[in-house]
């Protein structure tokens, strides 16, 4: 278990290495002179232009900005946001509990619900089967910013039901307020969500020891909690963890769509405004939100299978 261990987390360092080199880089190849951002777009008399290289280190080469930049991020430093003139950790700790709160509510939808869908036309094939299919294969082709557009005008200008806009106080403000950005997010990830459970479930039924109990005459439940749902979670739990990883880049546009002060909105506004520090900041704790989530699935697998512990890295 150590050694997958830390095979697994010299993998994500490595990951995580990469992610950061080629964030910096794009950074530093996008159009514009990083003067010209940090001036926002003004003329400069030339010693307030000297007095900004220097502070920024942009005559640096750089393999020395990166570094530089790597070091700090370590340590949770930034930069400093031009547009705002705050440091981009304050302002990404401001909006990061908003877009924890969505994507863990879209997570827990489509964790219950495309599971339980997935579960039930595995098990049931025929009308109900087809009637999953369908639907999952519907929800799967409706981008989030369309099903943002859907359930506002289904659940807040047709039924009242709920509101559109702002994040709303307290627990229960909070929730009724995020109850509709996060199926948005969540819908087309629960439509995958629920193919590939179907789909595992149905291989595992199929499988030679299922047909064996089955004609035994164990009783059904059993078999389908012990031997096809427990066989069926390795593929299910990869697919689950890669679209939740997903959700905090995807979360951009549904946060736009209902007014939400989180990362993925500011994130739009900092790279429009070309605000190269929030653009790195925010992109590379979307990174590290990634590498958690394929951390802890890779975990996942040891408990789920034991055997995977003796299996390559």
């Amino acid at each position: 278990m150590p050694r997958l261990l830390l095979s697994r987390l010299a993998r994500l360092v490595l990951t995580l290495i990469v992610a950061s080199f080629l964030i910096f880089a794009a950074s530093a190849l996008a159009p514009g002179s990083p003067l010209a951002a940090l001036s926002g777009g003004r003329s400069l008399p030339e010693s307030s232009q000297r007095l900004l290289v220097q502070r920024f280190h942009l005559n640096d080469p750089f393999l020395v900005r990166y570094i530089k930049w790597v070091g700090n991020a370590v340590h949770g430093d930034f930069g400093i946001s031009i547009g705002q003139r705050t440091d981009v950790s304050t302002l990404i700790a401001s909006r990061i509990w908003v877009t924890a709160q969505l994507v863990l509510l879209a997570s827990i939808i489509i964790v219950v619900v495309g599971v339980t869908l997935g579960i039930f036309a595995g098990l049931r094939p025929g009308v109900a089967d087809s009637s999953v299919l369908v639907a999952t294969a519907l929800l799967a082709a409706v981008p989030s910013f369309v099903a943002a557009v859907l359930l506002s005008l289904l659940f807040v200008a047709r039924l009242d039901w709920l509101p559109a806009l702002g994040e709303g106080d307290g627990f229960g403000g909070r929730l009724e307020h995020l109850i509709l950005p996060a199926l948005a997010l969540a819908l087309s990830s629960l439509a995958i969500v629920a193919r590939v459970t179907r789909a595992a479930v149905r291989a595992e039924l199929d499988r030679e020891h299922v047909q064996t109990a089955i004609s035994r005459g164990i009783p059904r439940r059993q078999i389908v909690r012990r031997h096809v749902v427990r066989n069926a979670a390795i593929p299910i739990v990869t697919v689950s963890g890669l679209v939740i990883a997903s959700l905090v880049a995807l979360a951009a546009i549904v946060e736009r769509a209902f007014a939400l002060n989180g990362l993925g909105s500011y994130l739009v506004r900092a790279a429009a405004s070309k605000d190269i520090a929030v653009v790195q900041g925010i992109s590379m704790v979307i990174v590290v939100v990634f590498v958690v989530v394929n951390l802890v699935v890779d975990l996942l697998y040891v408990v789920l299978d034991p055997r995977v512990r003796d299996g390559a890295p």
